[in-house]
């Protein structure tokens, strides 16, 4: 497996973007994930934005993280706030989401943020098995969803 950085709307990014709304979409009987992002959100400095490719060049796996300081949607000055952390069905289980995690909060600390944040849903119980195992922990809710009975916020400091 190879993790290349690559902008937001790379085609490879998008591809995989429309397949976790599906996923979201079934799983929260929703059309998906509702929080306007743009491009240039993970745009380094500010953020960054991961691709996994196989051994045969196919995209399987994505993940991103973008600047967030206080305001009123419950953000803190220095957070990073993970985004579109996904990988395909046919390529769970070889710990992706781990390596990219790890390079997640690599760059957000190298770019100076203080604390990774992300918010996650009751219904995707993998992903909540897969922060709390690398030392995120509940905080204050926040972000698009932070009324939702069925949002998780979790945060891990970066120092």
């Amino acid at each position: 497996m190879q993790i290349r950085q690559v902008p937001y709307d790379h085609p490879d990014a998008v591809k995989l973007d429309a397949e976790v709304q599906l996923e979201y979409a079934a799983r929260y009987d929703s059309e998906g994930d509702e929080t306007v992002l743009h491009p240039r959100m993970f745009d380094p400095p500010g953020g960054i934005y991961f691709l996994a490719y196989d051994a045969d060049g196919r995209p399987v796996a994505t993940g991103g993280w973008r600047s967030q300081e206080t305001n009123d949607e419950g953000y803190s000055d220095g957070d990073a706030e993970i985004k579109r952390m996904y990988v395909t069905v046919e390529a769970r289980g070889l710990g992706l989401a781990r390596r990219i995690l790890a390079r997640l909060e690599e760059s957000a600390r190298a770019a100076g943020r203080t604390r990774m944040v992300l918010e996650t849903g009751t219904k995707q119980p993998e992903a909540i098995a897969l922060y709390r195992s690398s030392g995120y922990t509940d905080c204050p809710k926040f972000g698009h969803y932070r009324y939702d009975p069925l949002s998780i916020c979790l945060a891990k400091p970066l120092a």
